[in-house]
């Protein structure tokens, strides 16, 4: 069974920081609990090498790197104004 390790990119984790709390401990808890299966969790984004993760109204954009083992969180924010700022 194969393992990823999680990685949030500089632009991620201030976004992250601007979440509430309550939403902050979701979204980290749902990107603990795909590292095993991610794909089965995430869906492709159309044109781009990334995938999108769906936590309540709000989403995460991550690429997985299969050669270093790891998914890696581009972008966190609410559903409504992510994909502009993308």
């Amino acid at each position: 069974m194969r393992v990823l390790r999680n990685r949030f990119f500089e632009k991620a984790e201030p976004e992250l920081d601007k979440l509430e709390k309550q939403v902050q401990s979701r979204v980290i808890a749902v990107i603990e609990r795909i590292r095993v299966r991610p794909e089965a969790h995430l869906q492709k984004l159309v044109g781009e090498p990334a995938y999108k993760l769906r936590v309540g109204d709000y989403h995460v954009i991550a690429e997985i790197d299969e050669r270093l083992k790891r998914i890696c969180v581009l972008k966190t924010g609410h559903r409504r104004n992510i994909y502009y700022r993308f």
